[in-house]
């Protein structure tokens, strides 16, 4: 099952909103073949596993381990329960049942009507942890959402009105890694106006992906990079709803908390992830609205002596690394 994890995170650029899955076909103690979800729309790890095995006359003596429980719905491929069936599997073993609903114990269904010995449960923790977008979308029914930010060593996430650097190359690098990783990236307009970022990956190979902006006025100008056509770009404000090319304004109700109406945005267009990215007042909503999983924070060793404050945090500290001169934090909201 660890192999199988192992295959499972590979697909972690391209799988979305798809989960992650890792499959690993063993007959007496040897593995024989071995496959992983690698983009939406592809096969599945079942089916790739399956594929991988030179003697298929093996299979109905072997055991699968797979991650996630086997799939019972026409999506975009058949279903991988009806194959693991047709192949008359001795033993299936996974880690978590699938939440989804057109799934949710019907593959074990299919399985122990077919004769096929079962068991659940098996590193179920590095299971759920793998796949905490997938879980949290289909549990929560809204996105997992990432807080980021860099702060100095005094303090501060930036100066007002200013654009700052704080942070070196390797950890600029991360960044772009973890935008790849994700579905979505916000910003708020304040952000918008003085860093025009882009949001996209340049630093590394991947997708882009979909940039969130909040400008309640329609404030930052059309000429701004997070309008460019590298990606598309949804805009949530308080004036109109209309769509032109790859920008998407929204019209939405602020009263109603910010951080309640992205979460319903990226749920009902099947966005399972997003970064909030800045700047101190959007991120501080987040924090308030208790709308987040879990915070990436880059302490640096620059001072800037004044500045925009940087966000107050109460999250459980899981992780800590030194990148060149920077120290990154990772923090989860025990009460998400």
């Amino acid at each position: 099952m660890n192999r199988a994890l192992q295959l499972a995170a590979l697909g972690n650029l391209n799988a979305a909103p798809n989960p992650l899955v890792g499959a690993v076909v063993v007959h007496e103690g040897k593995i024989i073949g071995e496959g992983y979800h690698r983009a939406c729309g592809e096969a599945h790890a079942e089916v790739n596993a399956i594929q991988s095995v030179s003697n298929k006359s093996l299979l109905s003596e072997s055991t699968m381990y797979v991650t996630l429980e086997p799939c019972t719905h026409f999506g975009k491929t058949p279903p991988c329960a009806d194959l693991i069936v047709q192949h008359n599997f001795k033993r299936v073993v996974i880690c978590n049942l699938d939440p989804f609903e057109k799934v949710a114990g019907n593959g074990i269904k299919k399985l122990l009507a077919a004769g096929i010995e079962f068991e659940s449960g098996c590193l179920e923790k590095k299971g759920r942890h793998l796949n905490r977008r997938f879980f949290c979308f289909h549990e929560k029914k809204r996105p997992y959402i990432i807080l980021k930010w860099a702060e100095s060593a005094d303090g501060f996430i930036g100066k007002k009105n200013e654009q700052v650097w704080l942070t070196g190359s390797i950890s600029k690098q991360l960044v772009h890694l973890w935008r790849a990783e994700e579905s979505a990236i916000l910003v708020g307009k304040n952000t918008a106006i003085i860093d025009n970022p882009e949001l996209t990956v340049r630093e590394v190979t991947g997708k882009n992906p979909t940039r969130f902006l909040v400008d309640k006025n329609l404030e930052v100008p059309n000429s701004s990079k997070i309008h460019s056509n590298e990606s598309n770009t949804i805009v949530l404000n308080s004036i109109e709803t209309k769509q032109q090319k790859n920008i998407d304004h929204i019209k939405i109700n602020f009263e109603n908390g910010v951080p309640t109406q992205v979460a319903k945005v990226c749920f009902d267009r099947n966005i399972t992830s997003i970064i909030i990215e800045g700047g101190a007042k959007t991120l501080q909503q987040f924090i308030d609205s208790n709308l987040w999983d879990e915070a990436r924070v880059f302490s640096a060793k620059k001072t800037i002596y004044k500045g925009v404050n940087c966000p107050t945090l109460k999250g459980t500290l899981e992780h800590s690394e030194k990148l060149e001169n920077d120290t990154l934090n990772i923090y989860s909201n025990p009460t998400a």
